[in-house]
């Protein structure tokens, strides 16, 4: 089989499929006739031919195989067209959780809820609904801990194909982070909210030792009137 005549079948069935497929399982429609080498020689071909005519979608490799997808540079024009729909769309909170799963995975439930500050069951449990999480093991700790990691899913969800094209955490700054989302113990300190802490933990000492200074003065005090009441001397 030529590549003119391989071309459009594999057109036809990443066309009909719903995610992404990797050279190997579209060498399977063609019971071992071609090689997967020829596969992606052919996808590559058809890539170049789709970005020379102008379509109006585009060849690409998502999650590690390759799917048809709507060309980014009518993105715009999409976004106007599916507005009046309705989208369910992730809370604040399972982003957040999926933000930590992403970056630090395989992660344990404690281990999310250390970074977020809060409780994660619910947001947990909306990710492994949405097979954007996956139970990735158990951690060979004491009590073995479920592990969580993201899916296939995840990448084409968010147009990666591994989770290296993520944006590495280097390029953010603490002027990146919203404050309010970051558990107490994590937040950053102003200088005059430091020196208001350094004050008030300084007046406390203060207070203690003059405390204990009244104390000592008292028990010497008493100490002395007893001494009086019996007739004792030094």
């Amino acid at each position: 089989m030529d590549a003119q005549d391989l071309r459009p079948i594999l057109e036809a069935i990443l066309f009909a499929s719903d995610s992404s497929l990797t050279a190997d399982e579209l060498k399977d429609a063609f019971d071992g006739e071609i090689s997967t080498a020829a596969v992606k020689a052919a996808l590559s071909e058809l890539e170049k031919e789709y970005e020379s005519l102008g379509r109006g979608f585009a060849l690409k490799e998502i999650a590690g195989g390759y799917q048809i997808l709507t060309h980014e540079r009518f993105s715009s024009h999409l976004k106007r067209f599916y507005q009046s729909r309705e989208k369910k769309r992730l809370s604040p909170a399972s982003l957040e959780t999926l933000s930590v799963v992403a970056y630090k995975q395989p992660v344990t439930k404690a281990d999310i809820e250390f970074v977020r500050g809060v409780n994660v069951d619910g947001p947990l449990r909306t990710l492994l609904e949405k097979n954007l999480i996956k139970i990735a093991g158990r951690k060979e700790v004491p009590g073995r801990p479920i592990l969580y990691g993201t899916t296939k899913e995840f990448l084409a969800h968010f147009g990666l194909n591994s989770v290296k094209e993520l944006p590495p955490l280097s390029e953010f700054s603490e002027k990146d982070i919203d404050q309010n989302l970051l558990p107490p113990q994590m937040r950053a300190v102003t200088q005059s909210e430091a020196v208001a802490e350094i004050e008030a933990e300084t007046a406390e000492l203060g207070s203690g030792i003059r405390e204990e200074g009244l104390a000592e003065q008292n028990s010497k005090e008493s100490l002395l009137s007893d001494k009086v009441e019996t007739g004792e001397e030094d």
